[in-house]
Order: C-alpha cells, then sequence, then structure tokens
C-alpha cells in the first residue's frame, strides 16, 4: 500500500521534530513525491548527510511503502 502525503509528513516530522515540511505528489499516483524539507537540525552537515537524515526518518520504508521521493533540504 502507497504512503500518504501526510504519513510522509509524519515520519520526517517525528525524526527531525523541528522541520517544516511540504509535501506534493508529483503525478497523482500516490507513488512519486516531492518534498521540500527545511531544518536547523540541516546547519553544518552535507547535503547528503541532510538526505540521509531524511531517508532514515522512513525507517526501511522508501522503496516498499514509499516508492519514489524526490528531496530538497534547505538548512536554516
Amino acid at each position: 500500500m502507497p504512503m500518504s502525503e501526510e504519513k510522509i509528513k509524519q515520519c520526517i516530522t517525528d525524526a527531525i521534530p523541528d522541520s517544516i515540511v511540504k509535501i506534493e505528489d508529483l503525478k497523482g499516483d500516490g507513488d512519486h513525491y516531492s518534498a521540500i524539507v527545511k531544518s536547523k537540525s540541516f546547519n553544518g552537515k552535507t547535503r547528503v548527510e541532510q538526505h540521509k537524515m531524511v531517508y532514515d526518518a522512513f525507517k526501511g520504508k522508501m522503496g516498499s511503502e514509499l516508492h519514489a521521493l524526490k528531496l530538497k533540504t534547505i538548512a536554516e
């Protein structure tokens, strides 16, 4: 079963509590999403480290419940 926009947002905010998250369903199919995540927690981290923080929030659900996520992270 695909992951809903609300569930994606919840996973990210649970793992990165100070984050501001914007989710967009790219194809309208519930399988391909875009996320913009803004957080003070990203300060001093590389883009790879920031993205890893977000992907780790899904606890192994990437590729199964969540098929595709285009990600942009912003440090505050």
